[in-house]
């Protein structure tokens, strides 16, 4: 491989990087649409042969979520060995924080209400 190939891959990587770090999920956004964000970073990352461990992963996912989910995220770092967790896991139970919140929500017309 060039000597020039390798300073790209490394610049890419870095950026890539800066890029994972500064990203953080909407309070519109679905679980789903962020993991999807994450995974397709942390894949380019790694196709480029950069070492992304999965704790690293895991930990981004608590650092970046919006305030709807700052509960169970302080309650899976408080309680559980985020070293040992799987991206997977932290996605589950994100998920599964989100469709038992979609029952709580307030319907839209009393949030109108409120607001005068």
């Amino acid at each position: 491989m060039f000597l020039g190939a390798n300073r790209v891959k490394t610049t890419i990587i870095q950026t890539l990087k800066a890029e994972f770090e500064a990203l953080n999920m909407k309070e519109s956004e679905v679980v789903d649409e962020f993991v999807v964000k994450v995974s397709n970073i942390v894949s380019t990352m790694r196709t480029l042969g950069d070492t992304v461990e999965e704790s690293y992963v895991v930990k981004k996912l608590l650092r970046a979520v919006p305030l709807k989910f700052l509960q169970i995220a302080s309650t899976l770092e408080q309680f559980e060995n985020l070293d040992e967790m799987t991206v997977e896991e932290v996605i589950g139970r994100l998920k599964a924080h989100e469709e038992r919140m979609k029952g709580h929500s307030e319907p839209d017309d009393r949030k109108l209400l409120m607001t005068y």
